[in-house]
């Protein structure tokens, strides 16, 4: 048994592989789609999710989980670890955390020997993958809880997030953004790049294509790195599988990549900002120390 279990939700976009790989737990958001409820991940695909949702009458909502998927989570967890460090997305953005603490409170009559720590993650989607992956590596080497704490601390900290919308038409849907920024996207045509970091989500650039907003893209990587740090690259899409490896390639060619990969955006994501959408979330190695002068 290892020290120490991960547990996340879908909306970190962590590829089945790896949550494979690492055994980390993933709690699957509730989707509501024509009247019918959806468990993210496990009752609809990406793929099977954006072909309804382009011909949907109704917009589809999310729900936030309820303790109880949590708690089934971390008794699952529970078999393979000692502890267990549960990563949400911020709390502004949905109830999850909540749900988090609710099921560790809950836990406690069940599993008494089992440390439960529950982290809101300042960053989202696969940013929030990415800390998970981190924090799933640290456990791997069966580091204790308060360093695997640590080293997603550190990641959360130095990930950074940028991704363009093909249309706002999703956001206005779920009421994130207002009628009259819509009528600006369909005037203009934008395709707006915004960011995530420490839990602030803001728009950085207006392009008027997909290409130009894949170009700019590749502009806040380069100003957001330290030349020569060897990175970690998530590229993300919602149902733009070839836009999303064309940009996979480009950064591979342009930056030192330690890790990169695609990831699907998630049903229970893709809700909100609707097919086409591409991004990146990465962070840098933490560069050598230089030595003190002498």
């Amino acid at each position: 048994m290892k020290k120490v279990a991960i547990v996340t939700d879908t909306t970190a976009c962590v590829p089945p592989e790896q949550v494979a790989r690492y055994g980390i737990e993933v709690v699957p958001v509730q989707l509501v789609f024509e009247d019918r409820s959806y468990r993210d991940g496990i009752d609809i695909s990406p793929t099977e999710f954006y072909s309804l949702l382009r011909r949907a009458r109704k917009t589809p909502t999310t729900s936030s989980s309820s303790p109880e998927p949590y708690l089934a989570a971390y008794r699952r967890a529970s078999r393979m670890a000692s502890s267990i460090l549960c990563l949400t997305e911020p709390a502004r953005f949905s109830a999850m955390l909540d749900s988090a603490r609710v099921a560790a409170k809950m836990s406690g009559d069940i599993l008494h020997d089992v440390a439960i720590e529950v982290m809101e993650c300042t960053t989202a989607a696969a940013g929030q993958g990415l800390v998970a992956l981190a924090a799933a590596r640290a456990a791997a080497l069966d580091r204790p809880l308060e360093e695997v704490k640590e080293v997603a601390r550190n990641i959360m900290s130095r990930t950074h997030l940028f991704a363009a919308l093909d249309t706002l038409e999703y956001l206005v849907r779920s009421g994130r953004v207002p009628q009259a920024a819509h009528l600006v996207n369909s005037l203009l045509s934008i395709k707006p790049i915004f960011t995530l970091n420490h839990g602030d989500a803001r728009t950085v650039a207006l392009p008027r294509t997909m290409k130009s907003a894949a170009n700019r893209m590749m502009k806040l990587m380069e100003g957001a790195v330290v030349k020569g740090v060897p990175l970690h690259v998530a590229v993300m899409h919602a149902d733009a599988p070839e836009q999303a490896a064309a940009l996979k390639d480009r950064v591979a060619s342009r930056f030192d990549c330690r890790e990169i990969f695609i990831t699907e955006f998630t049903p229970v994501m893709g809700v909100h900002t609707g097919p086409g959408l591409i991004g990146v979330a990465f962070y840098g190695e933490e560069a050598p120390q230089s030595p003190p002068a002498v």
